[in-house]
């Protein structure tokens, strides 16, 4: 029989341990460990995201109970007080820096968009993560409220979040977009909340497009109309500048507008866009395909561990949810070495039932009965 580690051995080789450790040393501060360590850390938290534990109580139970794996994984048991005091003192940094690290191994194995064109295609929004004020006195958001904000570029070669930045739950989400550097020649669908006209020139300048929603109460005159197909549901496409003083100082530029009315429901949009090549379709299609970001921000919320938090510190809650994004990297890039057709969901939902089976990680995901219940030709006859 062939000898195989346990699936969460063989997930967690995707991290190089010399990598992880120098990162460490990188991220460290105050005393040095002297029986824990940020690996430790790290392989218990990530159990924690890919087995569904919800308390610090449940993750210390689990873990203990797997201690004679643990050994071979380099990890040693963290007492629920370590593990607490680790997450507490220990700069969540180290996390960020991972999963810069991880996505760029994601990157050299992502898939193209489904889109013809070659141009990189990027969805950018935010999702609030709703916090405790009493628990949470830092995450100040509402007289009541408190809540941090996760801000995503996802890039659509692969659904990977390549831009990802956590505020205060008060920062706009336009302010964060402004600091993005998106690669030159890369197409930017944004929904109304980052209307900002001088932002729209300033990305024409650097050569990048956009695909937003046009303002109802958007002032502009038509410069030049061009012919739709209209049994595809187009309205308009139409070269427009804005009249508006104010508007017209901080977005000189000549932009188009497409009318689309959604033949499912009937509702009418407007687009706006600097991008005059593609067909007035085919941005009407990137609008709409803008919500694999909201599906993203659905995904992490309902299969990982970001709503609720085992520390309360703010270097405890970013600890936490950057080791679920790092999770999440780690989980699509397993899927795209597999070249299977299940979904995130499923692979996952197969390993938190299989995390510490003894067998090969690919044959588990390719549904192959294990070994051991392979029956020999001869075996196969009943009588």
């Amino acid at each position: 029989m062939a000898h195989c580690n346990t699936i969460f051995s063989q997930i967690l080789k995707l991290v190089p341990r010399h990598e992880f450790e120098t990162l460490a040393e990188q991220h460290h501060s105050g005393r040095s460990f002297r029986t824990a360590s940020r690996w430790s850390q790290f392989v218990t938290l990530m159990m924690a995201q890919l087995s569904g534990r919800n308390s610090l109580r449940d993750i210390i139970e689990n873990v203990s109970a797997q201690a004679h794996r643990l050994y071979h994984l380099g990890s040693a048991i963290l007492s629920r007080s370590n593990l607490s005091r680790i997450n507490e003192d220990k700069p969540y940094t180290l996390y960020e820096a991972l999963f810069g690290k991880l996505l760029t191994h994601c990157q050299s194995m992502a898939p193209g968009h489904s889109f013809r064109f070659k141009n990189p295609l990027y969805s950018l929004d935010a999702s609030t993560i709703d916090l405790c004020l009493s628990i949470f006195p830092w995450a100040d958001f509402r007289t009541t409220k408190g809540a941090i904000k996760l801000h995503v570029g996802l890039n659509h070669a692969g659904y990977l979040p390549e831009f990802v930045t956590i505020t205060e739950g008060k920062t706009s989400d336009v302010t964060i977009g402004r600091t993005l550097a998106f690669p030159k020649g890369s197409i930017v669908a944004i929904d109304r909340g980052y209307n900002d006209y001088a932002w729209y020139q300033q990305l024409t300048e650097k050569g990048i497009f956009f695909v937003t929603r046009l303002k109802s109460n958007a002032k502009s005159q038509v410069v030049c109309c061009r012919s739709v197909l209209a049994e595809k549901g187009l309205t308009c496409d139409q070269t427009i500048e804005f009249t508006d003083v104010q508007t017209a100082k901080k977005c000189p530029i000549p932009l188009r507008r497409i009318g689309y009315r959604d033949p499912k429901t009937g509702k009418h949009y407007v687009f706006l866009t600097n991008n005059f090549k593609l067909a007035a379709k085919t941005i009407a299609d990137i609008y709409q395909a803008r919500w694999q970001v909201e599906l993203f921000f659905k995904w992490i919320k309902q299969n990982l561990k970001i709503k609720s938090f085992i520390g309360t510190s703010k270097n405890a809650v970013m600890t936490q949810i950057w080791i679920a994004l790092c999770a999440y990297l780690m989980l699509a890039f397993i899927k795209f070495q597999s070249k299977l057709g299940k979904s995130l969901q499923q692979m996952l939902r197969l390993l938190q039932l299989n995390l510490f089976e003894k067998r090969d990680l690919m044959e588990l995901l390719r549904g192959d009965p294990p070994i051991n219940h392979r029956l020999a030709p001869q075996q196969m006859v009943l009588f």
